[in-house]
């Protein structure tokens, strides 16, 4: 068996439309919704020696690169291995034991479980179909380029990117593997929501020690806010090798709702085991449905008879036991209340007597002090007598109150007695209960067993023939489904192995011809060679010389043609008529010698492409998205470093949307979600001024790139859709020059919305204010600061230029304006990109910089000022190596600090400004003057002068 890969220590391995004016807002990109995540909780096999066992495992599917990674927890950033399951086969078998499967590939042996056998099952389809959708894939027939990524292409280079894939199965393949399939759930258990399950123990201290690097990162992460905030919760694993369950503790909201009765017999167990009587019952006398059958442990047909016979055989004097105890219970608590009523009364009867009392006292009081009343005092004498008389009779009814509460009292102890006489009645009869039940189970399984015996002596192995007929059926179903799953594989297989023999062929003939291509080649070179060393003798030599190398040309400028039937793996030739881009290879309005140095090129940035410095870079970016997985990416060095390194065209529109969202996220969290088609139902509704001059600039955007080339083209729609939209936000600028190649370079990778925040973010968070308005104040700005740097960085192609009075800002100003958009290669181009939308505009000093420095020896050679100025028009496109473009733009360059540029663009903003107001004031003077002019002159008409 293979045990857990060391690759965790080395992280670069384990993780690696003009026809119409009208706007078509239904046309607006929908992202479409992918499918779901498969991942889950596994137990892996590990470790060597004692410490061999079962580890559980969080496993997750990686589409990318057909990567089954396994990590300790969910919220881990770094995978402790991974399976590859594109050339891997799966089996288990049915006697072994329950949820146990193994993975096979190349040469390695993983032994992993499920929870149980439909997990199990789940698992084994959903990785044969992730294999079959894989080995159908273009990213798996051709093995040298990026894998399919997971993220798909959103941009208008989805479209090149579908167009290339091959072939799907048919139908009849297609129908046979469903055929063998089975209908299997997940139960819950794989996918995200099963990352609340168990919680991976502890390992061993050795084993531990194996990962500690990647532990140690793990463990890291963990402390960043925001991740694994749901999984922080407490959780209980109570499973068995058949069963998972999670069990979650009462949280304490539900605790501080239980009712306060709860929480006393909560906080004394000693309440609770006052009336427990036996091990069987436990009886709650205040509530006596409340009392708990009994648990039996047995098994079969005995623990099913002996779990009512307890009450069916003493059901009678329990429950008059129960009615007797309810009774008294009733009877006590209505003498309870009789005996509280009573006290109140006696309470309030005393309170007026107090009252007579202290009435009569001031009555005698002021009875004695008047000695000579008249006769209407002798009547309040009287009154008082009766009042007195009522005083003697509310004291004797008090004296009865009291007698009558006594002999109560005395009735309620006497009942009390009797209860606690009933309470040990029952504890001796549930005791008595609890003896029988015991007996009964006793006899219960006797008489089984007795029974057994005779069915067994009656007819001999009828019983043992039915439980091993029950057995055989179990097994046959368990094989059935492991027959299913084994044609499954073994078709799925056979299939893969004959592409697998086809590719192999078709790379055979692909060699076969491109060594007879290589042939040709060095033939035709050996001619050349012979056609240039040899003397022209005469005209007719010369013409033959001329028609040969005539046919020479014409042969290296033959580009594959969309017309050509090329094969669907494997492309002809090394140069395509356009480019991953969409953008033409070879030019047709161009002159053969122009023709030639494109198609050169080509080839160059062809072969650049293959090296393996751009092999390392993919699979650094594979490694660092397989980290990625379980988390969002984060601004930190190492992807600011790949960043630098160039995205690959695989993982781009991934990369910038996630570029685009963070720099915008506040900006498009403030607005609603649907802002975007509401500027494009205005921009339907209302006539905007920029309207025009969008419509005469759409087919001039890029009229060499095939998705804009014509009206018809997919992305002058969305091209107009994204700068209408923009100038209803923007009505300051509206429509700029510049705007509609930033726009289409973004559609390439990005839908319709994303390309418009995309282009938001250039405009107002990178650029200063005022970059694409009429004055283009910070444009002027830039190229001042630019000059600066170009003292400073380098100052003797600075002082080659001021010399002779080369004015190079003829030239960059264009670059800055649209980020390089059509003045250097597209492959470079798209790698400046990739590092702009990380890091904003400084980005772009950086490469002019950088431009300058590569053929800083060229000018210098150059002692003309026009052949200086030629060749600054087109040097950027001699330009090629990438590598050693971005070294020289962020290693030479160094140091680059932004607060510099600011500081600068401070400073030259102040002085533009002052210089742009002298203009106006000179503007508006000669104005005045021109109009006084015109006013002063005597206009004399031709019949006037003939007169």
């Amino acid at each position: 068996m293979h045990d857990e890969d060391d690759s965790a220590a080395n992280p670069n391995r384990s993780s690696r439309i003009l026809a119409t004016k009208s706007l078509d807002v239904a046309d607006c990109d929908v992202t479409t919704e992918q499918a779901p995540k498969l991942c889950g909780y596994l137990n892996k096999l590990t470790g060597k020696g004692p410490l061999r066992g079962f580890k559980t495992r969080w496993f997750v599917y990686d589409p990318r690169r057909c990567y089954l990674y396994y990590f300790k927890t969910p919220q881990d950033a770094l995978p402790l291995g991974h399976i590859e399951i594109g050339d891997a086969c799966f089996t288990y078998d049915v006697e072994a034991e329950e949820g146990l499967f193994e993975i096979r590939t190349e040469g390695k042996e993983f032994l992993l479980k499920a929870p149980n056998r439909q997990v199990m099952h789940y698992w084994l389809q959903q990785l044969q179909q992730k294999r079959w959708e894989f080995s159908n894939s273009a990213g798996h027939r051709d093995s040298w380029y990026s894998p399919t990524p997971s993220f798909p292409h959103t941009g208008l280079v989805a479209k090149d990117a579908e167009a290339t894939q091959f072939e799907k199965p048919c139908e009849t393949m297609e129908s046979v593997r469903s055929d063998f399939a089975l209908d299997m759930d997940s139960d819950g258990q794989v996918g995200i929501q099963s990352a609340r399950g168990p919680v991976a123990p502890p390992t061993a201290a050795l084993n531990s020690l194996r990962h500690w690097g990647s532990g140690l990162r793990n463990s890291m992460s963990h402390l960043r806010a925001g991740w694994g905030g749901e999984n922080r919760r407490s959780v209980f694993y109570t499973g068995s090798n058949e069963e998972w369950e999670m069990v979650d503790p009462p949280t304490k909201d539900i605790q501080e709702h239980k009712p306060s009765s709860d929480i006393q017999r909560r906080e004394s167990p000693s309440h609770n085991q006052r009336y427990s009587i036996g091990s069987a019952f436990t009886f709650d006398f205040r509530n006596p449905s409340r009392m708990k059958r009994p648990f039996h442990v047995g098994s079969g047909k005995a623990s099913r008879s002996t779990e009512t016979s307890p009450l069916e055989c003493n059901g009678t004097k329990t429950s008059e036991l129960q009615l007797r105890l309810q009774s008294q219970q009733e009877e006590i608590s209505h003498l309870q209340e009789q005996e509280n009523r009573l006290r109140e009364e006696l309470a309030s009867q005393k309170e007026l007597v107090r009252l007579l009392q202290q009435t009569l006292r001031s009555s005698q009081c002021d009875w004695r002090s008047t000695g000579s009343q008249n006769h209407d005092q002798s009547e309040e004498c009287n009154a008082l007598a009766e009042r007195d008389g009522q005083i003697s009779e509310l004291c004797c009814r008090m004296e009865r109150l009291a007698l009558e509460k006594e002999s109560l009292q005395k009735e309620l102890k006497g009942l009390k007695i009797k209860v606690g006489e009933i309470n040990e009645q029952l504890g001796m009869l549930m005791e008595t209960i609890q003896a029988k039940d015991e007996v009964i189970m006793k006899l219960s399984q006797q008489s089984d067993e007795g029974e057994t015996q005779i069915a067994e002596c009656s007819s001999p192995g009828g019983s043992r023939e039915k439980q091993e007929l029950d057995i055989l059926k179990d097994s046959l179903q368990g094989y059935k489904s492991q027959n299913n799953f084994l044609n499954k594989e073994i078709l799925e297989l056979t299939v893969l192995r004959r592409n697998a023999e086809a590719r192999e062929k078709v790379l055979e003939a692909k060699c076969t011809s491109l060594d007879a291509k290589l042939c040709q080649v060095e033939s035709k070179y050996l001619v050349l060679l012979q056609e240039v060393k040899n003397p022209v003798c005469s005209s007719s030599e010369q013409s033959h010389s001329g028609e040969f190398i005539s046919r020479l040309v014409e042969d290296a400028l033959q580009v594959e043609s969309t017309d050509q039937q090329e094969h669907p793996i494997l492309k002809p030739n090394a140069v395509s008529e356009y480019d991953v881009y969409g953008f033409k290879t070879v030019p047709e309005e161009e002159d053969d010698e122009e023709k030639l140095e494109a198609k050169k090129r080509a080839l160059d940035l062809r072969s650049f492409s293959l090296t393996d410095h751009e092999t390392s870079v993919r699979v650094k970016w594979d490694n660092y998205l397989a980290i990625t997985m379980n988390r969002e990416m984060v601004r930190s060095p190492e992807l600011k470093a790949l960043m630098r390194s160039g995205v690959p065209h695989t993982h781009r529109s991934k990369v910038w949307r996630w570029c685009v969202n963070f720099h915008v996220k506040k900006m498009r969290d403030s607005q609603p979600k649907d802002y975007y088609l509401n500027l494009l139902s205005m921009a339907s509704d209302k006539p905007n001024p920029a309207c025009k001059q969008i419509e005469l600039d759409l087919l001039r955007t890029l009229p060499n790139n095939k998705h804009y080339a014509s009206p018809d083209s997919e992305g002058i729609q969305k091209l107009r859709n994204v700068l209408l939209a923009f100038s209803w936000r923007n009505p300051d600028i509206g429509y700029c020059q510049g705007l509609n190649r930033l726009a289409a370079i973004t559609l390439l990778y990005l839908d319709q919305e994303d390309a418009f925040w995309c282009l938001v973010a250039i405009v107002e968070v990178f650029m200063p204010r005022d970059y694409y308005t009429k004055t283009l104040l910070g444009s002027q700005v830039d190229q001042r600061v630019f000059k600066d740097l170009m003292n400073e960085k380098l100052p003797r192609l600075h002082a080659h230029f001021e010399h002779y009075k080369v004015d190079f800002s003829l030239i960059t100003f264009n670059w800055f304006l649209v980020v390089f958009v059509d003045s250097v290669v597209s492959d470079i181009l798209f790698k400046i990109w990739d590092a702009f939308l990380y890091e904003g505009p400084k980005i772009m000093f950086r490469f002019a910089l950088a431009l300058f420095k590569y053929k800083e020896d060229e000018f210098l050679k150059l002692q003309d000022t026009m052949a200086i100025f030629k060749y600054l028009r087109y040097f950027t496109r001699t330009i090629l190596d990438s590598r050693k473009l971005m070294s020289i733009a962020f290693v030479d360059m160094n140091p680059f600090p932004l607060r510099q540029i600011q500081n600068r663009r401070t400073f030259h903003l102040e002085k533009v400004r002052l210089e742009l107001t002298e203009l106006e004031a000179i503007r508006q003077t000669f104005l005045r003057e021109r109009d006084t002019t015109l006013d002063g002159r005597t206009l004399i008409s031709d019949d006037e002068e003939d007169g």
